[in-house]
């Protein structure tokens, strides 16, 4: 009946039909993920953790630009491949498996380089190119983000998103900002409206 209730996309809550608690991303270890990949109801396992992924980053896509455009492209083409039968179900499993951990790992790496959910945010968005990480490295990439973010947070104001004047004055500070930490050239003009587009995306959490 649940399997029958699955292929015709009824809504059910997976979670309950797999007799698994509702868990949130930080209930995604290597445990978990191991008992949902060695569950005995395969096409569950797979809708659980495809749910699960897919509600994550639809809340981080109202945080971080970058980070959950990347992640939900990469789920999208597992899931398309699986529906076109290029992957067969364990090695879809293995898939969404590994962007769960793609995650975890995000979320360790902006907890060890001390950054806040806003400062990575600006972090993913200098370092979406890989001539800007050669060049720059981590730590310098990491120094800009966290100026990008208190630039940005001193001169955005409650309606900025709407007001062209104090938009186009936070494009020369974020333009200015990166020729002063030597962010490639040819990528400065890219790297601007991504910073931009996510401090649009932020942009009540920035000016509060």
């Amino acid at each position: 009946m649940i399997d029958q209730a699955l292929v015709s996309e009824q809504v059910i809550d997976v979670f309950d039909a797999a007799g698994i608690k509702k868990p949130d991303i930080s209930i995604l270890s290597d445990e978990f993920l191991a008992e949902l990949k060695g569950y005995e109801h395969k096409n569950i396992a797979l809708e659980t953790l495809k749910k699960l992924l897919n509600d994550e980053l639809k809340v981080r896509a109202k945080k971080n630009l970058v980070q959950s455009k990347t992640l939900m492209e990469m789920l999208e083409n597992a899931i398309k491949k699986y529906q076109n039968k290029i992957l067969t179900a364990a090695e879809i499993m293995e898939e969404l498996i590994r962007i769960s951990k793609e995650i975890v790992a995000s979320d360790a790496e902006a907890q060890d380089m001390g950054l806040s959910e806003y400062e990575y945010a600006f972090y993913t968005a200098v370092a979406n190119n890989n001539s800007a990480r050669e060049l720059m490295q981590q730590d310098k990439l990491r120094e800009l983000a966290v100026i990008l973010t208190q630039k940005i947070r001193e001169n955005a104001t409650i309606d900025w998103t709407i007001k062209e004047s104090v938009r186009a004055k936070l494009k020369v500070i974020v333009k200015r900002t990166l020729r002063q930490y030597g962010y490639p050239p040819d990528m400065q003009l890219l790297a601007t409206e991504t910073v931009l587009k996510q401090a649009e995306m932020i942009a009540s959490g920035l000016a509060g």
